[in-house]
């Protein structure tokens, strides 16, 4: 499956460059091109992404401030003429930080980089066993997590937090990943940060989900699909 990307910089040499490097890699695929901040940001809000490559020196507004408003699954690589951004783009966990002019042989090993997030692990995909196998501190280290105990799920920039009715399990993960692990007919995700279990729902309104006493928001880009959800099981 390739990793959806857009690109934002105001430098059309530069989009440019980086369109002709996605095309050669089979498991990139161009979604957009902009070199408006704002108009990035409208596209995010509506359209699933994976990897944005993001300029850091632009009008309205800059790479890094649009690294802290976008959701954390998408992955940043930063692009830019300045290196004096490379420590403040890493501390914003980006999956890594190009100095323009950019070569296809850096570029590559960035992207590379896409392709070595952990892995939930699934006991038995073909037959949607009821457990998962979660990777927990140290080496080979697993917990086994039955789907039923599962509360919800909640995206922790780098890592989630998989809520369960005895404990919550931190791992290094995505939201994506895990949302791609789980039957989807028993969970949706409501929110940028959250997956939640549609067994466990205690009550809805318009804007927010309750599970087990907890308020968890519902994203706007969510909302349509979570009540086409609920109203499958209305009566």
């Amino acid at each position: 499956m390739a990793f959806k990307c857009i690109i934002v910089d105001d430098e059309p040499p530069a989009t440019r460059i980086l369109e002709n490097y996605i095309g050669k890699v089979n498991f990139l695929e161009k979604v957009g091109v902009f070199n408006d901040s704002l108009k990035a940001l409208e596209f995010l809000n509506k359209e699933s992404v994976d990897v944005i490559f993001l300029d850091i020196q632009m009008p309205q507004l800059t790479g890094l401030q649009i690294s802290k408003i976008i959701s954390k699954d998408i992955k940043v690589i930063f692009t830019t003429a300045y290196p004096d951004f490379a420590l403040e783009g890493f501390e914003l966990n980006a999956v890594d930080y190009l100095l323009k002019p950019i070569s296809f042989e850096r570029f590559y090993q960035a992207v590379s980089k896409l392709n070595s997030e952990p892995k939930i692990e699934i006991s038995n995909q073909s037959s949607l066993t009821d457990f998962l196998f979660v990777k927990t501190d140290g080496k080979n280290k697993f917990q086994k997590v039955f789907l039923t105990d599962i509360l919800y799920v909640e995206s922790l920039q780098n890592y989630v937090c998989i809520h369960t009715s005895k404990q919550q399990i931190i791992t290094h993960s995505s939201l994506k990943n895990v949302i791609e692990s789980l039957p989807e007919k028993e969970f949706i995700q409501t929110h940028k940060s959250y997956i939640v279990s549609l067994k466990h729902i205690e009550s809805t309104d318009n804007f927010s989900v309750f599970i087990n006493g907890k308020e968890l928001p519902i994203g706007a880009t969510f909302k349509d699909a979570f009540f086409d959800k609920i109203e499958e099981n209305k009566i």
